[in-house]
């Protein structure tokens, strides 16, 4: 470790499906976070860990900052607006192809009340023309003295190299939190689980949207050192739940078998997964039920 070794935390904050999530595994160089193209898909602060000889980052992946419409919705929002001032660098990233609108002003008028150091990430830089994120960066920047300003590109890591170097220069003196081998402080069960709702999410797509829950009941590594894993999903319609069990259990069965094999890559073994569909009607709303569903608001 070097002599003057530095670290410290970093939220990544912004719009649902700004990019947190894919800029985050996109530095790790695996998937800790789910990543899918409807927004508001992460739940929880997820935290991933990028350790070099030089320094330690911790990132905050936090839940997309939007208008609730339930308690679920609530819990998220308070999660990632918490965060903002338990962190030393904050990490706004914006979608270079969308206009300023409200939910931007929203996040900016929350930044203004704090006195962390904020970078500007702008992001999907491969979606618009230069002469247009000229514009992007200047309009924010008349809003708001951000500290840095970097464009990334989070999917093909354009950049992402030099937003890591800026960020370094931030960080103070301090001690190496995880060890360098640990790239998240999340258990495995939580990855599993995560693993499994981004399936469930990108194969039904708008039929079956964010009341979709998923529990793991059991977690073992067996005698032949495969590990089997039994999870429920949890949906609020009965309707949601054919839809996510298929026909002949057809799509159950499609959702299982694309988690297996990311459960299996990041295990590093055979794995087993058996899944079962549950209603819980209206669970967003029950505060009961979202602790019952992981979602645990005394953690906030």
């Amino acid at each position: 470790m070097s002599e003057s070794y530095r670290s410290g935390f970093a939220a990544l904050i912004g719009r649902p499906n700004a990019g947190k999530s894919t800029l985050m595994n996109q530095v790790l160089g695996q998937k800790i976070a789910i990543m899918s193209d409807k927004a508001q898909t992460t739940r929880n602060k997820i935290q991933g860990v990028y350790t070099t000889e030089e320094s330690q980052v911790v990132f905050i992946d936090t839940p997309g900052i939007h208008k609730p419409k339930h308690k679920l919705g609530d819990f998220m929002v308070r999660a990632a607006l918490q965060t903002l001032n338990d962190v030393d660098i904050i990490l706004y990233l914006i979608d270079a192809s969308e206009s300023y609108g409200p939910g931007e002003e929203y996040i900016i008028e929350k930044l203004k009340r704090t006195d962390t150091p904020v970078f500007l990430i702008v992001n999907k830089i491969d979606k618009v023309h230069p002469d247009e994120l000229l514009k992007v960066i200047a309009s924010y920047s008349e809003r708001y003295d951000f500290a840095e300003v970097v464009p990334v590109s989070a999917l093909n890591g354009n950049n992402v190299t030099t937003l890591l170097e800026e960020l370094t220069k931030y960080l103070e003196e301090g001690p190496q939190f995880y060890p360098e081998d640990q790239v998240t402080d999340h258990p495995e069960r939580f990855i599993v689980s995560e693993l499994i709702r981004e399936k469930a999410l990108q194969l039904t797509r708008e039929e079956v949207p964010h009341s979709l829950a998923v529990v793991i009941d059991e977690m073992k590594e067996r005698e032949n050192g495969a590990v089997y894993v039994a999870a429920t999903i949890v949906v609020e319609r009965p309707t949601q739940k054919g839809i996510i069990i298929g026909k002949q259990g057809s799509m159950l069965k499609e959702i299982g078998q694309r988690a297996r094999a990311d459960i299996e890559s990041m295990l590093g073994s055979k794995v087993f997964v058996e899944l079962w569909v549950k209603v819980e009607k209206d669970w967003r709303n029950s505060a009961y039920l979202l602790r019952e569903n992981g979602y645990r608001e005394d953690e906030y």
